[in-house]
């Protein structure tokens, strides 16, 4: 299986399990200022707020023309995306069997290279389609279409293999024709044919296949029961006394005393949050918090078969563990390198963590009027760290959507010379009157991909925030799509769908040689819909930070415009591509940056702001940390004993290593998602927060808006996509040739450099 080809960054990117709590116990008073905007407004400022904050301006349309999906003219009904799936798969074929036909003809060996990179575009770009329409189009015809279309594809490319890579990356002379970015992609496609059991014979394949339709269907059903409803609590009404929030306890015990019987709580419910939060007993929080991490026999045994067909995958194609293969071509390399990191962040955030921990423990013991200081348990964690709102550092006027984008557009005018402008929208163009258009505009060469923003929450959407990577750049005047049908003998009409689908997809830059195809994303959100009634949509804290953490990832998706699709914007690896999403959060700790969201500036006379956190922000990093510890073990060797208990492992980690203790009877593990999506990399969002507040401290913290910081960081890193190695974007960006080797003692000096991310939220 080609991996590459359905690096699907659309994904719901890391973020943490935990939710930071911020105390407004610590206040810091700031110097009276007046914080001016840098650059005029502009009449696109002035748009943006209109095409997001107006309900009566939703898009701009022209009526008169109608065409399909992303302006792709056959896209207009399901049946025809099917058809563009089947013409896709034809092209597909003719593709793949001109590269295995290569070795007979040197002149092709020299666009192997080439090919490959165009047959991951074509796929992808039907495939990545179809992820984002099952996971937004409201028409259940659209999404049973595009889940069969994305499944057909995916099925094609388990079975693809071929070895001319090899031949290619041996020969000398082919190899120094190849330049820098072209050797990268070479390398990634090589990489995952290794992985892909490509030098194992025939029944070795066959089983490699067949543990490999294994795990996906396991990592279906495991993802799907870690959120699954767990059973109830019963909770009796002696046990509610003292419900600090008085409302809603008086109802519960009511509503108990009334039928005379222990409530059914179930976790997650409105009444568990309460509970959790407010009921001074231990008994009914302990109660709920077993139910909530409780697993069924089903749920264990699905995880553990997933880490053991995982690790016997990683044991077919040469790979002591599941890690070890998956690590290959990240940043971090190998398992013990991972390790390093992990174990040198813990030691770094320990006594912040212990602090934490004996701040908790005061409390508990005045809360109990204990001599001693008593243990804080799992289920103490929500009562002595009670919620607050991560806050802005300078109080705000309430934010719209369209002031957010109208700030996010200046900022990246001044950083980058890039703005956003509204873009008109055909009928039929987008899949729900909600989304929006957005040009993407360099001051050098004109419009350079678009943005569709579908932020409103509606039935039937996938929850959270996400950033679909629809379209990638390449180059694509080079690409002799004559050589693919020469003696193919294929009916031209079998191509119709797929051909005119490539078209649309190609344009000219202005001042760049060559055709392109230029980006186009679409973010996904919550947020709530403006209306006449109730004006635009106003933003809370948490959401101002979501918003620009995605549009992190979008602005990375349009400056990493390489020439290889493989290697372009977010598809770089997995440990790298969080770094431009957090790191745009930080940007909302300047206030000159704040005010970029209003024409007038805002006033910073006497106000105040929050300049500590609340002791859970460390637990909660500390348990983050383990984790990801949990993660590594997990796809150990380990996963092949024969005895392997992963509720022992997770038992034994915690009560080593952990703050808190193990609870009896309880197994977490089957509620951690990511061990499917992200199994042996969980660790990359603590790695790139550590790498994000190192940079921000060290490059942008000062000066946030200076042109020149913003085109060394453009140049440097954004601009590579994933074409050229992390760790010499990073050396060259930090002026660090220390960690050019990427080796242990770096990812010891990543670990130490810790994280200081006060403006960045740390939730999934």
């Amino acid at each position: 299986m080609i991996a590459r080809l359905t690096q699907n960054v659309s994904r719901k990117l890391l973020r943490p399990s935990f939710r930071s709590r911020v105390c407004r116990s610590n206040i810091a008073v700031r110097k009276s200022s007046t914080l001016t905007p840098i650059i005029p407004p502009s009449p696109d400022d002035f748009d943006l707020v209109s095409l997001f904050d107006q309900p009566q301006c939703n898009h701009r349309t022209r009526p008169v023309s109608v065409t399909g999906i992303f302006q792709h003219t056959h896209l207009t009904t399901p049946s025809a995306f099917t058809a563009l799936a089947d013409s896709t798969l034809v092209r597909a074929q003719l593709l793949t069997a001109r590269i295995l036909r290569a070795a007979q003809s040197r002149s092709e060996l020299f666009k192997v290279v080439k090919n490959l990179d165009r047959l991951s575009d074509l796929l992808c770009g039907v495939i990545d389609l179809a992820e984002l329409l099952r996971n937004a189009h409201p028409d259940p015809q659209w999404v049973q279409s595009a889940n069969d279309s994305y499944e057909k594809l995916c099925e094609y490319m388990n079975v693809l293999n071929t070895n001319v890579l090899d031949v290619v990356l041996h020969d000398p002379e082919i190899v120094k024709s190849l330049g820098p970015e072209a050797y990268q992609t070479a390398l990634i496609f090589w990489r995952d044919f290794e992985k892909s059991a490509i030098r194992l014979p025939p029944e070795s394949r066959e089983k490699f296949v067949s543990l490999s339709s294994e795990i996906l269907s396991l990592g279906h059903e495991f993802v799907n029961q870690a959120s699954a409803p767990r059973p109830a609590a019963l909770i009796d009404a002696s046990e509610l006394e003292g419900l600090k929030d008085t409302g809603m306890g008086a109802r519960l015990q009511r509503q108990a005393s009334s039928t005379q019987k222990s409530l059914l709580v179930y976790p997650g419910s409105h009444q568990a949050y309460m509970i959790m939060r407010s009921a001074p007993l231990e008994s009914p929080r302990k109660k709920l918090y077993v139910a909530a991490h409780s697993s069924t026999p089903r749920q264990i045994e699905c995880l553990e078969r997933l880490l053991r067909a995982r690790a016997e995958l990683a044991c077919l194609v040469g790979w002591d563990s599941y890690a070890g293969m998956v690590l290959h071509d990240k940043m971090a390399k190998t398992p013990e390198n991972v390790n390093y990191f992990l174990d040198t962040f813990l030691d770094r955030t320990a006594v912040h963590a212990q602090e934490a921990l004996h701040a908790l423990r005061l409390r508990k013991q005045s809360h109990l009027k204990t001599t001693s200081l008593p243990v804080i348990q799992a289920w103490d964690r929500s009562y002595y760290c009670p919620p607050e709102p991560p806050e802005p550092p300078i109080p705000l006027p309430p934010l719209s959507l369209g002031r957010v984008f109208m700030g996010l557009s200046r900022l990246f005018k001044h950083l980058y010379g890039i703005w956003l402008r509204p873009s008109e929208v055909l009928p039929g163009e987008v899949w729900h009157p909600d989304v929006r258009k957005v040009e993407v505009v360099d001051e050098e060469h004109g419009v350079i991909g678009w943005i569709y923003a579908d932020l409103f929450a509606r039935n039937g959407k996938a929850c959270g925030a996400a950033h679909y990577t629809v379209r990638c750049s390449r180059r694509t005047d080079d690409d002799d799509e004559a050589g693919d049908l020469r003696m193919s003998g294929v009916e031209e009409g079998l191509l119709e769908a797929s051909q005119s689908f490539e078209l649309v997809k190609r344009h000219r830059l202005r001042g760049v040689q060559g055709e392109y195809q230029l980006p186009l994303v679409v973010l996904l959100c919550e947020f709530s819909r403006p209306s006449v009634h109730s004006g635009p949509t106003i933003l809370e804290w948490h959401e101002v930070q979501t918003l620009f953490h995605e549009m992190g990832h979008a602005m990375h998706s349009m400056i990493g415009r390489t020439e290889y699709h493989n290697v372009s914007g977010t598809r770089c690896a997995t440990d790298f591509v969080e770094l431009p999403s957090i790191l745009m959060e930080h940007f909302l700790s300047s206030p000159t940056v704040l005010s970029l969201f209003d024409t007038n500036g805002f006033s910073t006379d006497s106000q105040t702001g929050n300049n500590h956190r609340d002791p859970c922000h460390f637990i909660d990093t500390h348990s983050s940390v383990l984790l990801s510890v949990l993660d590594q073990i997990y796809h150990s060797p380990l996963a092949l004993d024969s005895e392997f208990d992963s509720t022992a492992v997770l038992a034994y980690l915690t009560n080593t290593r952990s703050l808190i203790p193990h609870t009896p009877g309880t197994s977490f593990q089957t509620q951690f998602g990511h061990l499917f999506g992200y199994g042996a990399t969980y660790y990359s969002y603590l790695f790139d927060r550590a790498i994000a507040s190192y940079v921000w401290r060290h490059i942008f913290s000062s000066s946030p808006v200076e042109r020149e910081l913003g085109e060394r960081y453009k140049r440097e890193v954004l601009s590579y996509g994933g074409g050229k190695n992390p760790w010499l974007m990073l050396s060259a960006l930090l002026k660090l040739p220390a960690l050019e080797g990427g080796d242990a003692a770096a990812m010891q000096t990543v670990g130490q450099w810790g994280i200081d991310d006060s403006s960045v939220s740390s939730r999934h």
